[in-house]
């Protein structure tokens, strides 16, 4: 399909999605996001779309958050259902998603990225929540998502203080798993997503929404007693017996995902 704020490319089980609005430094206003929206609620229904990378056009930004410039121009303020990039208000996604942050991801750029399994970076990414500056606060899940991604201490490092995080930092803090020269973070957000695709789908849907269900149980006992419906699709699917079989005759799996 064609959009107007995004460009997507689907190849090898890979959806790569493309935030295109880099004359405002890819920064979203409400019709960007519900049309984020509808691009994730088509790859959570394509069976053959395994996993999905996020991005910004250009190499200045990954995206900048909300456009303050369209609500100060007079544009419409609207619901957003499934959050900024259609992403930070969905929770019942199983398929993995990666952000190739390549530049800045301000306020709900950054809450964006966080969402995402995976974040690589590259060198010149800028990684903030700047709400406070400016009288707001990360409430599209940064103030929940980045303590529980590096704890609450040096989260509060950055949600008090609004302070620019470089790449490198972010890495050691622990949100990025990899940082690459700029210009190949897309590039790296593949070798990663080969990775995944290396794997049983059902496998990789089952694991996600273990763990991430998991932890909103109260402790590791009800989280591991708790029932998914991604990990009975996976007992019930032809690559729970693939799996095995490939193993035991020595042979790539051909995985279905299902």
């Amino acid at each position: 399909m064609s959009y107007e704020f995004c460009t997507t490319e689907a190849k090898d089980h890979i959806l790569t999605v493309t935030i295109n609005r880099p004359e405002r430094m890819n920064a979203l206003h409400p019709p960007a996001n519900l049309e984020l929206g509808e691009v994730f609620n088509a790859f959570d229904a394509d069976p053959d779309l395994w996993v999905a990378i996020i991005t910004g056009a250009g190499d200045r930004a990954f995206s900048a958050g909300n456009d303050l410039r369209y609500q100060a121009e007079g544009g419409k303020r609207g619901p957003i259902p499934l959050g900024f990039g259609g992403l930070t208000s969905r929770f019942n996604m199983s398929k993995p998603v990666i952000a190739a942050v390549n530049g800045v991801a301000m306020g709900g750029g950054f809450e964006i990225a966080l969402a995402c399994d995976i974040i690589v970076a590259s060198e010149n990414a800028r990684f903030a929540l700047p709400e406070p500056r400016v009288g707001l606060a990360a409430l599209a899940g940064g103030v929940h998502r980045l303590p529980r991604h590096i704890g609450l201490k040096r989260a509060m490092t950055m949600m008090l203080t609004g302070r620019h995080v470089p790449a490198a930092e972010g890495q050691e803090l622990g949100f990025v798993a990899e940082v690459v020269p700029e210009g190949e973070v897309v590039d790296c957000a593949r070798r990663w997503a080969a990775m995944i695709l290396e794997c049983s789908p059902m496998s990789i849907r089952a694991t996600k929404e273990a763990a991430m269900h998991g932890l909103d149980r109260a402790g590791v006992r009800e989280a591991h007693e708790a029932k998914y419906p991604a990990v009975s699709a996976m007992v019930k699917s032809e690559d729970y017996i693939e799996g095995p079989k490939a193993f035991s005759e020595k042979r790539p799996p051909a995985w279905k995902g299902r």
